[in-house]
């Protein structure tokens, strides 16, 4: 029996991409003739699960360490990009998915109008990010135990529904649906692992990456911290469990926002 690459077995232990996942799994179809952009894939973690929807997929990013690391997971169609123009031609592609992609940024409507010139009329975006809001209490809690926007390589701590609508319709996109995830208790058991990777386990990242270093960026670094790991497999359980109280804050929006959205013109 092969090995499992070190990105699917992060993933199965990762609350935040598992709920994405299950989204994406339910609502995400792609017919066998479309050709679809995965727009910032980092290490090719949730990139190996959207190319199991079929179609023709194309994984691209801004970093070099992040293509080469993706390479050995999916393969083959993988581009880097640059900050500020994608290259393909107009109307290239069915869908595009862009997931925690837009917050790393300095001009995300720039982003958006890209995006537009590349999907066909009528394609559809999915786009993951941050939920940012007045209520948030956990924003200011990642503040005061300083973890800065920059360990995340986020440029911004994310969107409200109101501000992604309005940008969404300035790029001539018209919003479908959407949904919230990672409640309280998940992005807190996030923010805390996150918070003892940066301050105990990578203390000086070895990499400059758009995506941040909140996480193991190559096979290397990942078996480097194999024991840290081991020790998170075995307490994962309880950590599960304990995500499961999200079920009764149903008041309650999420953390994360997903939203998919329609090329009008």
């Amino acid at each position: 029996m092969s090995k499992e690459f070190w990105q699917l077995q992060l993933v199965k232990k990762s609350l935040k991409k598992k709920e994405k996942l299950d989204f994406l799994n339910k609502e995400l179809l792609i017919e066998n003739q479309f050709i679809s952009l995965d727009l910032g894939c980092a290490q090719g973690i949730l990139s190996y699960f959207l190319r199991q929807k079929g179609g023709f997929w194309v994984s691209t990013d801004q970093d070099f360490v992040n293509i080469k690391t993706s390479k050995e997971l999916l393969k083959k169609n993988l581009v880097q990009i640059g900050t500020d123009f994608l290259p393909f031609h107009n109307e290239s592609f069915d869908a595009v998915i862009s997931l925690d992609y837009l917050e790393h940024l300095e001009n995300d409507e720039s982003c958006l109008k890209e995006i537009n010139r590349v999907l066909k009329f009528g394609g559809q975006v999915i786009i993951a990010t941050p939920h940012s809001g007045k209520f948030f209490i956990l924003h200011k809690l990642r503040s005061l135990l300083g973890m800065k926007l920059e360990f995340y390589g986020h440029k911004r701590e994310g969107y409200s529904l109101k501000d992604m609508k309005t940008k969404l319709e300035k790029a001539h996109f018209y919003l479908t649906k959407y949904r919230t995830f990672s409640k309280f208790f998940s992005e807190f058991l996030e923010l805390m692992l996150n918070f003892f990777y940066i301050k105990l386990l990578s203390p000086k990242a070895p990499f400059n990456l758009r995506d941040g270093h909140i996480r193991p960026a190559t096979s290397d670094e990942f078996k480097s911290k194999k024991n840290a790991f081991k020790i998170y497999s075995f307490c994962y359980p309880l950590v599960w469990l304990i995500s499961k109280l999200d079920k009764l804050l149903f008041f309650q929006q999420g953390y994360g926002l997903m939203i998919w959205a329609k090329k009008v013109h």
